[in-house]
């Protein structure tokens, strides 16, 4: 059975396209206008807002949630402060990942997680003995993200709690009678923030935050606009730029933290007091330099690209939207040095880009790859250089 969010009445009189994807069992907008770039660009230069309700969402209470969480994420809960946020992923025990999602932690005792995967029962498994409840309630509440440089301005005339808001900061606030929970967190590298209401009151803040956009050049994104900004972003997608060991066939398929550019969250690794699932495994991965990939940023040459699309006859393509399938990279002797995840032209960078996995000896920024192409039915190569993500990173994101 096909389902709504508590939003879909309310968008689907302003989608023009018709067009809807199924994500997690719920109807998501592809796209509402003919054209993703015009809503690229809203978000881009002045804002938009996109439903992420179909996000899977549960309420993990206890005396020991923090004891059973800093015992399972890869990422230190323990320095999480209440009304900030973690973005986090979760290993098994040999080191792979099995997922990523996002944890805010309302009070010592009480945290909010939202993920694209069902973990309920996973989570339920692992408590053992510890004081703590995992609710699954994502049928329960809306989520709704309005990102781009003009949302805190609109967000902050109806809530004034969001003007003061930090990066990964999140506060409780009222929109007309409804009782949010605004956070400055998003999923297109920009300034942005995503707000979460009970299901009953959604519709009615939707048409606030709309009304309060009027004049703002604001508009909604789909599905299509929001895989653009991620991938400018750098910012990692579930079964495409890995796959749940979980669900895995083989270890060509999994990866770990340190392989898909996560290093950074395990600052205290070092530290015996949080044994946390998969922490022996990455230990041994980093202190034998066995990881077999580094997830960095690409950029295409573009004068050699246009140069091959010249030569061939043909007019050199620009096209924005992402492919999402590997694209082979080879080193100078023609070996295959790694892979692309995610390929697209960025609108705003005007240059290829891509999310791509190499060995570790080319990670470093200005290592030159080549990249597969298919041109008039023939295999060709096209350089590019390695950069470290995110590839489009203004200052107002965290500013």
């Amino acid at each position: 059975m096909i389902k709504t969010t508590p939003f879909h009445e309310r968008l689907s009189e302003l989608n023009t396209t018709g067009l809807w994807s199924h994500w997690s069992g719920y109807l998501s907008a592809q796209r509402y206008d003919s054209s993703a770039k015009h809503e690229y660009f809203a978000v881009r230069n002045s804002a938009g807002f996109f439903d992420t309700s179909p996000l899977y969402k549960m309420w993990i209470r206890g005396r020991d949630a923090e004891r059973f969480l800093s015992g399972v994420l890869a990422r230190d809960i323990r320095v999480c402060r209440p009304g900030r946020a973690h973005y986090t992923v979760w290993c098994d025990d040999r080191g792979f990942v099995l997922e990523d999602g996002v944890v805010f932690r309302h009070s010592d005792t009480e945290f909010f997680m939202t993920t694209a995967e069902p973990n309920v029962g996973y989570l339920r498994d692992l408590v053992g003995r510890l004081d703590v409840t995992i609710e699954e309630v994502t049928a329960d509440y809306g989520m709704l993200a309005v990102q781009g440089p003009r949302s805190r301005e609109i967000l902050a005339s109806l809530a004034p709690e969001v003007a003061g808001l930090a990066f990964f900061e999140h506060t409780v606030a009222k929109i007309g009678s409804a009782a949010v929970t605004i956070s400055r967190t998003g999923y297109t590298g920009d300034l942005g923030f995503e707000i979460r209401v009970e299901a009953d009151d959604a519709p009615d803040v939707l048409d606030q935050v709309i009304e309060a956009g009027s004049g703002h050049g604001f508009r909604p994104f789909g599905e299509q606009a929001l895989l653009m900004t991620r991938i400018e972003a750098g910012l990692v997608l579930i079964n495409v730029e890995f796959v749940s060991s979980r669900t895995a066939f083989t270890d060509h398929e999994r990866v770990t933290p340190i392989e898909l550019g996560m290093g950074w969250m395990l600052r205290g690794i070092d530290s015996g007091d949080r044994p946390f699932i998969g922490r022996r495994a990455i230990l041994a991965e980093r202190a034998n330099k066995s990881s077999r990939w580094s997830t960095v940023g690409l950029v295409v040459d573009w004068q050699e690209y246009d140069t091959l699309y010249n030569a061939a006859g043909l007019i050199p393509p620009k096209d924005e939207t992402p492919v999402e399938y590997e694209s082979m990279l080879y080193d100078d002797d023609g070996t295959r040095i790694g892979y692309a995840t995610s390929l697209m032209y960025s609108p705003m960078l005007q240059r290829h880009i891509a999310i791509a996995r190499v060995q570790p000896r080319l990670a470093s920024p200005g290592s030159r790859v080549n990249l597969e192409l298919t041109i008039n039915h023939e295999y060709k190569t096209v350089g590019a250089d390695v950069a470290k993500p995110p590839l489009f990173n203004p200052e107002r994101k965290t500013a």
